[in-house]
């Protein structure tokens, strides 16, 4: 074990070979890219006391794409759903307007965040090589987003509609009067037709389950929803399902970090590396386009889309590792 560390002490030694820094206050500026888990990104740094010095810079997550798939379901209705179901309701809506439901649909999850940051460096130690690091991260609160893919559109159009026949269908039955679907000046109103709408109150509505609710609440259409009621997810009215994840745009940092020489006897580039916790206000909150909070709101969530709720709740600081290489500037 002796032996080890010893070896790993002289590979430090080497790599990060330096003398002591200039710490003349305002005396250099340096230019850094980073990598690492904020992104890519880059920064300045000044020296502002023999042991302080100050960074300013932007990081950026790259985008890439998480697929989730989602089954679209049949719920509210009249009779027991079978698996046929469905297959009925989007007969009933081909023959009614000649779009076709795709029982399966897909969401494409991905990162947005991006920072500006300001950190403070305090090398504590002669060497001047470590430090650690106090500051904070501003940004926009949303983090990552999940949106349908483009494909999926002209079907989630097809949920969409049938959703609006039914709702029409429904008001009928409550109300006791006809509601027409069309009442145009020129060709006056449009209603459907009775069997057609004891029909569509027989199969039920259309939508994407996802968990069941955790307590009462309305959500931002104004439905209410019981507790352990399944929610189902419908499209809005541009035929689209999304939900965004949102932290607090100011997230304070604390860390600590190494520097030192890239090539042996040259000050004009260093090499780094920078760890912490970048604290964006516990638990992320992942909002649909329907108002419902899934961290907080919904429960029992399965398949891909409860793994990546379940990895979004668990980050609640967010964990920083970068490596950063700089150019002196003067």
């Amino acid at each position: 074990m002796k032996r080890i560390i010893y070896s790993i002490a002289l590979l430090c030694a080497t790599t990060f070979s330096a003398t002591a820094q200039d710490t003349k206050p305002f005396g250099n500026l340096d230019l850094g890219v980073t990598l690492g888990t904020t992104g890519i990104g880059f920064d300045v740094a000044m020296p502002v006391h023999e042991l302080v010095k100050l960074r300013a810079g932007f990081e950026a997550m790259p985008r890439f794409n998480y697929d989730m798939h989602f089954n679209v379901e049949s719920f509210g209705g009249q009779e027991t759903p079978t698996e046929s179901t469905l297959d009925h309701m989007s007969e009933a809506l081909y023959g009614l307007t000649g779009f076709k439901v795709d029982q399966n649909v897909t969401m494409k999850g991905k990162p947005t965040m991006w920072n500006f940051k300001f950190l403070v460096d305090v090398y504590p130690f002669k060497n001047k090589h470590w430090h650690v690091t106090a500051g904070f991260h501003w940004g926009p609160s949303k983090i990552a987003e999940a949106v349908n893919a483009q494909e999926d559109s002209p079907s989630l159009f097809a949920v969409g509609m049938y959703n609006h026949l039914y709702d029409v269908s429904y008001q009928d039955m409550v109300l006791g009067i006809p509601t027409p679907i069309i009442d145009l000046e020129s060709t006056g109103p449009v209603y459907l037709n009775p069997d057609i709408e004891n029909q569509l109150l027989s199969f039920g509505q259309m939508g994407i389950p996802l968990g069941t609710f955790t307590h009462d609440m309305t959500d931002a259409n104004g439905i209410a929803h019981k507790q352990g009621d399944t929610y189902y997810m419908e499209p809005n009215e541009n035929s689209m399902v999304y939900a965004d994840a949102t932290t607090n745009s100011f997230k304070p940092y604390v860390g600590f970090g190494y520097e030192g020489r890239l090539i042996k006897g040259n000050d004009d580039y260093h090499i780094g590396f920078d760890a912490g916790v970048m604290f964006w206000g516990g638990t992320p909150s992942i909002i649909t386009h329907e108002g419902v909070n899934l961290s907080k709101d919904v429960e029992n969530i399965g398949g891909k889309v409860g793994d990546y709720v379940k990895f979004v709740k668990g980050v609640k600081a967010f964990p920083v590792l970068n490596l950063r290489i700089t150019r002196r500037i003067f």
